[in-house]
């Protein structure tokens, strides 16, 4: 195989598995602000359980986060060095402010957040978690500022080949970067959101009940029923975004080659690369262009417009309607799902066998759409490293295709090896008995129903 298809691989194995983590550390750690805030204010002891629970969740999740995070870091030397020595005064000052402002923060008050519940004041613990959570916001500012500025580079000056910045306000606030962080975050609260919800389920369907199951279940449920509309709102406006400074992707995304006003929405079909057209066509009239300018006959550039200069059309077509799919059933269910717990009086078992089973089955469907959506994001820029400017192929390295397959290959394994580990654990803890640490004298306590006994 060619070598920088397998470098560029290797490198989408390598976030992909990355990704998964801080989609779920950065609204996590609000979660857990706001359970250790629910048990300050009510010392109902069905909170703390869930901050403990959670927090376990968390760390397991952060630590793989950082293992994966460092592992990626390493193939911009080994796959890409031409990707520094021509975009690092733009690269290494944005990831070194992450490291700096956000990954010290979190790392500095995760011990305490962890293990300083009783041996700091509540109120300190409480700032704690607060830090950690916005620490994981913060990362997340800046790794999409450098991400957007991939995608629309602004505020930049190329001299003898490499690129300086004239403005880091242009640079960080570029043109996608307000859509696509807050695309991202909402993406994060989803995931988490029916994170919550699944594992609270699984605890129902398992006979393994504590007292802040059915509270969980709640919280995950609102949180997924309340978002879901808000990301549908703000993905228009990002493709609209998408639509006016990358077409291409677009046209790629929609499967359209030549250039038509009233562009159809394909409902399913098979994008052919070589020959530069559809098969199996399955469309709606005029709907893409409605919904994509929000004119009928608004016009869709195709991708002969752009010769070579475009990505693949076939994996970007499936991606986005499996990202797109998956929001339609996580709006479906939530909605489902919290009108018949709200008829049920917020009793998690007398919920219906298949709408637990269906939470359950969805635990990581944020997973599904946030990867669906990343690649829609990350091979839409295609055949650029930053859009329109560098070319993946100018900045790869010259290590031998049997050397970069057989990284990946290992990569795979142990990632695969390690995921499966990640949902063992998570299963395992959520099917242990619960309990709270009495507030008195710190003596292990069940919680039953919510009252300490």
């Amino acid at each position: 195989m060619d070598p920088i298809l397998l470098a560029r691989m290797q490198f989408a194995a390598n976030i992909s598995f990355h990704i998964l983590f801080p989609t779920i550390s950065i609204a996590l750690g609000w979660m857990l602000l706001f359970f250790r805030w629910r048990w300050l204010t009510t010392h109902d002891g069905a909170w703390l359980i869930a901050y403990r629970f959670w927090t376990k969740v968390f760390a397991l999740t952060f630590a793989l986060g950082v293992v994966s995070g460092i592992t990626m870091s390493f193939q911009f030397g080994t796959n890409w060095p031409g990707y520094m020595e021509q975009v690092g005064n733009v690269a290494g000052p944005l990831l070194a402010f992450e490291v700096l402002t956000a990954f010290f923060l979190e790392a500095g008050f995760l011990g305490i957040m962890l293990f300083g519940h009783g041996r700091v004041s509540e109120r300190v613990h409480l700032l704690a978690t607060f830090f950690v959570a916005f620490g994981t916001t913060l990362s997340a500012f800046w790794i999409l500022a450098l991400n957007s500025w991939m995608q629309t580079p602004a505020g930049h000056e190329v001299i003898a080949g490499q690129f300086h910045v004239r403005s880091w306000f242009d640079v960080v606030f570029n043109p996608s970067f307000p859509y696509r962080l807050t695309h991202m975050l909402l993406a994060s609260a989803l995931t988490v959101a029916f994170l919550l919800a699944g594992i609270s389920a699984w605890q129902v369907l398992r006979g393994c009940i504590n007292a802040s199951t059915a509270k969980v279940l709640r919280v995950g449920l609102t949180l997924a029923a309340l978002l879901i509309p808000v990301q549908i709102f703000v993905g228009d406006l990002h493709g609209l975004n998408t639509l006016k400074h990358q077409p291409q992707k677009i046209a790629a995304m929609e499967g359209v080659w030549q250039t038509a006003r009233g562009a159809p929405l394909l409902l399913f079909a098979l994008p052919d690369d070589q020959r530069r057209k559809n098969h199996f066509e399955i469309a709606i009239p005029k709907l893409a262009s409605l919904i994509l300018t929000h004119e009928a006959d608004g016009e869709i550039k195709g991708l002969d417009e752009f010769r070579d200069a475009h990505p693949p059309a076939l994996p970007m077509f499936f991606a986005f309607r499996a990202m797109v799919g998956m929001g339609v059933l996580m709006l479906l269910v939530s909605w489902a799902g919290w009108w018949l717990y709200r008829r049920s009086g917020w009793q998690a078992q007398r919920l219906p066998r298949w709408l637990l089973w269906g939470l359950a089955g969805m635990t990581f469907s944020g997973w599904v759409a946030t990867l669906a959506g990343w690649y829609v994001t990350e091979i839409g820029r295609q055949p650029y490293v930053v859009f329109g400017l560098l070319r993946t192929a100018d900045v790869a390295s010259a290590v031998a295709a049997p050397m970069i397959a057989l990284t990946l290959a290992s990569y795979v394994a142990m990632y695969l090896a390690l995921m499966v580990a990640y949902i063992a654990v998570i299963k395992y803890m959520a099917e242990k008995p619960g309990h709270v640490l009495d507030a008195d004298n710190d003596v292990p306590a069940a919680v039953v129903g919510g009252s300490r006994v």
